[in-house]
């Protein structure tokens, strides 16, 4: 499906040209620094931020948004390590307002999440946030109130190395990707509430079927879509809110605005990009161009060679390209759900384009992708079967006396019945919490998870290309902590598809008790996931240093993807004393109850 186009495309967002200008609606900061193919860019030490209604048409139709200093993504601020930064942020708005400096390591009353670190900012009011800067690379900051990031509030952080980094380029652009949608993002929950599906026009149809009968035959078939039908779920729900009304935006611009960066050939330039969507990944490449990955989540990682990588909403990844042959490349950036994608250019001048790719065909979730193991359940027949409910069946592997009770002796009878190679299968099962059984906003329990760091991910296998995955990464330095965990929490990702309920051990976050931390202890978080979306998972506050399978440290994140079916360990330490968030980054499943609070006490 091709991107909506009509006077949308024409529209670029208002960030960096003089086209609102022109109109009233908007005017260029006298304090704003410039670079080509940029939007605005604020740089030294002390900034000050106004965050305001704006309105703004990206699809045809007058809207109303809200921007930082007037532009949509907000200005870039470009730090430098080992500064003291001070920030005056000022609320221009009929609502309370915040922003947070996602990934950045600081005090717990300057992280700017109401209700956790400091109450936000009042209509009329200003907050100054003041903090030293002991990091480097690329991040970037939002409004953690309410669905305020989706209506415009983000924008693009650039921290300048104080020594020189271990690669060199002649240029740097910053590319930061996003969704918009003309509707209120609150009506947009509400008919995610009434129905989960709402946005899913992908789904499978007869011809589809009748396709699925001549690949794996009849009762196969069949079978698949019996099983489907009874998880009130579908294969195709790989995104909440789709193309259906989301405009994807690169550098504020939609797509036929063709964002423009230049070069020479033969430069080495730098692109950071940054995912600042509400709720969609990409799947980003430039036809034509190999891409380095040099950094990811701001920090340094061991360069590799792709194609293409998948980054999850609030990740950031900056690759090093090296344009030669043609005098146009074009940056595709390709939603996870194919249903359109956001575009810009490389080009040696302006007015100059590339050919703009197909979306790739639409993926489906497997069962395999789930962890759901059928042949770990052969002895049972359908009979036996009848009686139990999803939830039953898909976590029965590891359930202990409690969570027995809850099945009738026909049940157990089928458990019985299993020869010992099904057996054992079952015993390499993944448990779960007690939390999670008989609770009404839990679908569906992984059986037999996998950490799937090798994997490139749902819609890219085998696509051709070489696409980046999270076994690739490596950081350039040891586990800057060295300390083996002293205790493991593990946490499940759960929710109810139907229901649009996510949580974490299926509790939500108003009946959740906060996780507790010692200061300066060193502690392994184990993630399962329980769903059939990817979620990507943020603590604010302090690092995580994802481990292999084997427990080994890889590399060092803010924000830890985890897709459907995985099980997933990094290492924190808590050198943050504090009460500090932790949550999805999808914005309606941080709302619905995916958060939790994570409180460090000496």
């Amino acid at each position: 499906m091709h991107s909506k186009s009509t006077r949308r495309t024409f529209v670029k967002g208002l960030a960096a040209t003089g086209i609102f200008g022109g109109l009233g609606l908007w005017r260029t900061p006298v304090w704003a620094v410039t670079s080509p193919g940029q939007a605005n860019v604020l740089s030294g030490s002390v900034f000050d931020l106004s965050i305001d209604q704006l309105p703004v048409n990206f699809t045809g139709a007058a809207r109303m948004a809200m921007a930082i200093n007037g532009s949509i993504p907000g200005p870039t601020l470009r730090w430098r390590e080992g500064d003291t930064v001070t920030l005056r942020v000022r609320n221009r708005l009929d609502e309370d307002t915040s922003i947070h400096w996602h990934g950045i390591i600081l005090p717990a009353n300057m992280d700017g999440v109401p209700g956790l670190s400091f109450h936000g900012i009042a209509p009329d009011g200003l907050y100054e946030y003041r903090f030293k800067v002991n990091q480097n690379g690329t991040y970037w900051y939002h409004s953690h109130s309410g669905a305020q990031e989706q209506l415009g509030v983000y924008g693009a952080l650039v921290v300048d190395a104080k020594e020189p980094e271990p690669f060199a380029y002649d240029r740097d652009y910053v590319v930061l990707l996003s969704d918009w949608t003309d509707e209120n993002p609150q009506r947009v929950l509400a008919k995610l509430k009434k129905q989960s599906d709402y946005y899913n026009f992908n789904k499978r149809t007869v011809g589809d079927f009748i396709n699925d009968v001549s690949e794996m035959g009849w009762a196969a078939a069949m079978a698949d879509r019996k099983m489907w039908a009874e998880m009130k779920m579908s294969p195709t729900d790989l995104a909440d809110v789709s193309g259906h009304t989301y405009t994807y935006l690169m550098n504020g611009q939609a797509p036929d605005g063709n964002w423009t960066a230049l070069f020479k050939r033969g430069e080495k330039i730098r692109l950071r990009f940054i995912n600042a969507s509400a709720m969609s990944y990409f799947d980003v490449r430039i036809p034509g161009l190999k891409m380095t990955v040099v950094a990811a989540d701001g920090l340094h990682v061991a360069p590799v060679s792709v194609d293409e990588f998948r980054i999850a909403v609030a990740e950031t990844y900056d690759v090093i390209v090296e344009p030669e042959q043609a005098e146009a490349y074009t940056l595709f950036a390709q939603s996870m759900d194919r249903t359109g994608y956001a575009r810009g250019t490389l080009a040696v001048r302006e007015g100059l384009s590339a050919p703009v790719p197909s979306v790739d065909p639409r993926p489906l979730i497997s069962m395999a992708d789930m962890g759901m193991d059928h042949s770990s359940m052969a002895g049972m027949d359908h009979s036996q079967m009848q009686g139990m409910d999803h939830s039953q069946m898909a976590g029965m592997a590891g359930m202990d006396h409690s969570q027995m009770q809850g099945m009738d002796h026909s049940q157990m009878a089928g458990m019985a019945g299993m020869d010992h190679s099904q057996m054992q299968g079952m015993s390499s099962m993944q448990t779960h919490p007690a939390s999670e059984m008989n609770n009404p906003l839990v679908d569906m329990q992984t059986m037999q998870p996998t950490s799937k760091l090798a994997d490139p991910g749902i819609g890219l296998r085998d696509n051709g290309r070489r696409v980046l995955t999270y076994a690739d990464l490596r950081s350039t330095f040891a586990d800057p902590d060295g300390r083996l965990p002293s205790r493991t929490i593990e946490l499940h990702l759960t929710g109810h598809m139907e229901k649009f309920a996510w949580s974490f051990n299926g509790i939500k976050f108003s009946d959740a008790e906060p996780l507790r931390l010692k200061y300066g202890e060193r502690v392994r978080i184990t993630l399962v996931n329980d769903t059939m979306m990817t979620h990507p998972i943020h603590l604010h506050g302090m690092w995580s240093d994802l481990e292999d399978e084997q427990g080994n440290f890889m590399v060092r994140k803010h924000t830890i993807d985890m897709p459907p079916g995985s099980k997933r360990s990094y290492r924190v330490t808590a050198d943050a004393l504090g009460r500090w968030a932790y949550h999805c980054h999808l914005l309606f499943h941080m709302e619905t109850g995916m958060f939790r609070e994570v409180r460090v006490d000496e």
